[in-house]
């Protein structure tokens, strides 16, 4: 019974389910999710762990960096998960999209500019920009 009530907390908070919405296209790293939310990464990452505490996400290790997905193995979870996020709306979760666009699109230009021994993984390439602009850190 206990697992029933996590799951469904897990599910009763708006900053979940908009993760939820951003995984919905696949795997991202935390550092994709913090500049999507534009949310500290200590705050994200407290709701990523209520997700994977409920079994609705996974992650992996690369390096210093956590991936997350959509847990697929658990049938009824991968059910109720697709269910949410068929109900939330597109245009609930736009910004939060056109922030990881332009994360990503930042992420990869910062990646062809630094060499590939000394990126270092996921997000190494983006030490020192801002999450969100792209600009260098004062």
């Amino acid at each position: 019974m206990q697992d029933m009530v996590n799951i469904f907390k897990a599910l009763s908070e708006e900053t979940r389910l908009r993760i939820l919405k951003l995984l919905e296209s696949g795997e991202l790293c935390v550092c994709d999710i913090v500049s999507s939310l534009d949310m500290s990464q200590p705050k994200v990452s407290f709701h990523l762990n209520a997700l994977k505490e409920a079994g609705l996400i996974a992650d992996r290790k690369q390096g210093k960096w956590t991936h997350y997905r959509i847990e697929s193995s658990d049938m009824f979870r991968r059910f109720l998960v697709l269910a949410v996020l068929e109900k939330t709306p597109q245009a609930a979760a736009a910004a939060d999209r056109d922030r990881l666009d332009m994360f990503l699109q930042t992420k990869r230009n910062a990646s062809k500019l630094i060499n590939a021994k000394a990126g270092g993984g996921c997000c190494g390439s983006l030490t020192g920009l801002k999450r969100n602009k792209g600009e260098s850190k004062s």
